[in-house]
C-alpha cells in the first residue's frame, strides 16, 4: 500500500447539470479501503448512459461530489483486506459497479425463447449491439430501431433480422407489424418517454415490454388500465437487482466470457476518449452520435 499514490485522476461532478459540470482532475483523494475492498488502477473505464442520468439529477447522486464510472479494467493495486476472493496485487482484473445488462435481459427480465420475434430499441447503441448477437443466438427474430442508414446497417451486422429507420419511416410501430400482423413477443426499450406508447402498441395480445432505460426521458405515471387491452405485461428492470448474489455475479460473468471465448459475441468500440475529454464523450453520447461502446483511457 505504501506505493499507492494519495491522489488520482478523476472525472467528478460537484452539481447536477450538463456536459460542462464534469470536472477532469488530477488530485481527487485515493478512497481508503475497508476489510473486503480491492483498489485499482484502472487503464480503461466505460461509458454508460446511466452516467448522464447521475449527472443530470434524474437518479439521486449518493454524495457530493460524486465521481462517475461504473465500470473498467486494469491492475489490483491494494488490497484492503483478505476478503478479496483470492486476488492479489498486480492480477488484471475487470470490475462492474452494474452491468452485463443484455444478458440479464434476455435471460431473466423476459427469457428470450427460439421462434420469439423480439422489437429493440436503439439497436446500435451499446447494448444494442451486444443484444443483436445474443438474440441471434437464441433463435429469436429480433427487428430493431436506429435513426440513421449507418446505424441500421450495422445493427444488421450485429444479428438483426429487420431494422427499422424511425426518422425515414416515423410511424415504426406500423413497420413493426408488417413484420409481425399480431404485433412482437416482447419489447426491450431503453428510450423511454418518446417511444413508452408505440411499445404498448407493438407488442402482441399476452406480450411482455421491458423498459430499461430513459435516454429520452423518463416514462410518465403509468395509468395500468392501458395494460388491459391486451392483457400486457410490463417490467422497469435494472441489472442491479439481478446480479445482487456472487452466485449470480458469477452466473452471469461466466456465461459473458463463454460468449467471448467462443467467438459468438462481437464488442463494437465507437471511440476511445482520453479522460480529459469526457465532456465530449457525454455530448457524443447524448447527441446520438455513437454506435456501440464508448471508453475513457484513464492512464
Amino acid at each position: 500500500m505504501s506505493s499507492v499514490p494519495s491522489t488520482m485522476k478523476a472525472v467528478v461532478c460537484d452539481k447536477t447539470g450538463g456536459p460542462e459540470v464534469l470536472r477532469y482532475t488530477e488530485d481527487h483523494p485515493v478512497p481508503k479501503l475497508g476489510d473486503s475492498d480491492v483498489l485499482i488502477k484502472n487503464k480503461y473505464g466505460g461509458i454508460n448512459y446511466i452516467d448522464t442520468y447521475f449527472r443530470t439529477g434524474l437518479y439521486p447522486a449518493p454524495s457530493w461530489p460524486l465521481c462517475l464510472g461504473q465500470e473498467g479494467v486494469g491492475i489490483v493495486a491494494a488490497l484492503g483486506g483478505s476478503n478479496t476472493f483470492g486476488l492479489k496485487e498486480g492480477d488484471e482484473v475487470v470490475w462492474m459497479k452494474m452491468g452485463l445488462t443484455a444478458l440479464s435481459l434476455v435471460k431473466e427480465a423476459y427469457e428470450v425463447k427460439k421462434g420469439d420475434t423480439i422489437l429493440m430499441h436503439a439497436a446500435a447503441g451499446g447494448v444494442g449491439l451486444l443484444m443483436g448477437q445474443f438474440l441471434k443466438d437464441l433463435g429469436a427474430v429480433a427487428i430493431g430501431t436506429a435513426s440513421t442508414k449507418e446505424k441500421c446497417d450495422l445493427a444488421k451486422e450485429h444479428g438483426y433480422t429487420h431494422v427499422i429507420n424511425y426518422k425515414e419511416n416515423p410511424d415504426w410501430v406500423a413497420e413493426v407489424k408488417k413484420i409481425a400482423p399480431d404485433g412482437v413477443d416482447c419489447v426491450f426499450d431503453a428510450v423511454g418517454k418518446t417511444t413508452w406508447e408505440g411499445s404498448l402498441e407493438a407488442v402482441k395480445r399476452k406480450g411482455s415490454v421491458i423498459y430499461f432505460g430513459n435516454a429520452s426521458g423518463p416514462v410518465p405515471p403509468l395509468n395500468i388500465a392501458l395494460l388491459a387491452k391486451k392483457n400486457t405485461k410490463i417490467m422497469r428492470a435494472t441489472v442491479n437487482q439481478y446480479i445482487v448474489t456472487r452466485e449470480e455475479l458469477e452466473f452471469y460473468t461466466k456465461l459473458l466470457f463463454s460468449y467471448l471465448k467462443d467467438g459468438k459475441l462481437k464488442v463494437n468500440i465507437h471511440k476511445i476518449y482520453d479522460l480529459r475529454d469526457v465532456q465530449q464523450a457525454h455530448k457524443d453520447l447524448e447527441g446520438r452520435l455513437t454506435t456501440g461502446k464508448l471508453l475513457l483511457k484513464t492512464s
